[in-house]
């Protein structure tokens, strides 16, 4: 049968299926993924490479500052506005984005990592503080719209973060009188706090989903007690000096997120690794706030701690997630090929040099800055040389977005 002797409301749903513009700028996972892959595959070899005095390059702020900055409002950033903007679209069924829109939301993010190592710290700034208003303001839109009411704190979270980025800003430029880091180490949290709470609504969901008779309830006084004592214990670490309250807070928090992985049965996911990435990324929450309660006593150092978090935690969620939800929105089957294996384990392996490495061995910090640096790099060159041409390329089975 041809379109046009189909009945009006079939020719009207058939013309809505037809893809409309250029592929990559459709859905916002697509620039988005392919720009916060790109940028983690470069910066963080950079980064070693200033470190250790190997290229001589001058951001905007110190080099410590800028590349814990970048990582979180950069590289992490990137990724949440995408994927953000891509769910908002299947939880509400309203557009997000998408055309020349969504091209000028992801040069606004372009051009402030550009304008972070080359231009006047006035406009970076500008440049940089403009992203999350306007997702969060997307977002909070379609969630109104749409009486999608449980998903707001998500967007609640994004204005956090905005705020937290522009206190960064301006204690960097001296307007606010407190350390830079202060707002890092907020946004960290607050980022941590997203995973936490979408980690409980999609780890147990997959879970249950490929394995027969699996059912995993959630006892819900308990998740929000384990959300509570996270979010106060990481508020304890950002904002009051070390004591034995933030000591004992944080390893409540650390215990509770042990209990909830292990309620997961993460021992039956061994057989499919694009779900076991997500679990072994999420065990990497109770470490990290295990070492940030022994950082309060000072037997660890916080970086130890921090980058548990960012590169085990974040890290790991958001290759496991950039993998499952691009395969997923390309029309792809969600299965792990060995190629996205590799990257799962590199990114696993930067985690634990960086991580745990120097604490067991501190005088070989150097060796495992660049161990961890180009297993981290090399994750997500794999996942560019795989993923790129399908976030550029229509949809396998010719939909939409």
């Amino acid at each position: 049968m041809k379109p046009d002797s189909l009945p009006i409301f079939e020719q009207v749903k058939a013309a809505a299926q037809v893809p409309k513009g250029i592929p990559l700028l459709r859905l916002g996972f697509r620039p988005f993924y392919i720009g916060g892959a790109l940028f983690a595959a470069l910066v963080v070899p950079l980064w070693a490479a200033i470190f250790l005095g190997s290229v001589q390059l001058a951001p905007n702020a110190s080099p410590l500052l800028w590349h814990a900055h970048e990582m979180l409002f950069g590289f992490a950033v990137a990724i949440i506005v995408g994927f953000l903007m891509t769910a908002g679209k299947a939880w509400t069924g309203l557009a997000t984005p998408r055309g020349p829109a969504l091209g000028a939301l992801a040069l606004l993010w372009l051009a402030a990592r550009v304008a972070s190592v080359v231009g006047p710290y006035a406009l970076y700034a500008v440049l940089d503080m403009a992203l999350l208003p306007l997702v969060a303001a997307v977002l909070v839109n379609i969630l109104l719209r749409s009486r999608n009411h449980r998903n707001l704190p998500l967007a609640l979270i994004l204005a956090l973060l905005a705020s937290a980025n522009l206190a960064f800003h301006l204690a960097v430029m001296g307007v606010l009188q407190v350390p830079a880091i202060t707002p890092l180490y907020a946004g960290l949290a607050l980022i941590v706090m997203i995973e936490s709470v979408m980690a409980g609504r999609v780890i147990p969901a997959f879970t249950m989903a490929v394995t027969p008779g699996l059912r995993l309830v959630a006892v819900v006084w308990i998740e929000r007690v384990t959300l509570g004592a996270t979010a106060l214990g990481l508020a304890l670490w950002v904002f009051a000096p070390a004591s034995i309250v933030g000591l004992v807070v944080l390893a409540l928090a650390s215990a509770l997120h042990v209990r909830r992985l292990l309620r997961w049965q993460p021992a039956v996911t061994l057989k499919r690794p694009i779900l076991w990435i997500l679990h072994a990324s999420y065990a990497w929450i109770p470490v990290g706030l295990a070492l940030l309660a022994l950082a309060q006593t000072g037997l660890v150092p916080v970086s130890s701690g921090v980058h548990a978090l960012a590169a085990g935690a974040t890290g790991g969620l958001i290759i496991g997630m950039i993998t499952r939800t691009a395969r997923g929105h390309t029309g792809r089957p969600l299965m792990a090929s060995k190629a996205e294996v590799l990257a799962y384990a590199l990114v696993m392996s930067a985690a634990v040099l960086r991580v745990l490495l120097p604490l067991v061995a501190p005088s070989s910090y150097g060796y495992a800055l660049v161990g961890a640096a180009a297993a981290w790099s090399a994750a997500f060159v794999i996942y560019l040389w795989m993923f790129t041409p399908w976030l550029m390329s229509t949809r396998l089975d010719g939909k939409d977005g």
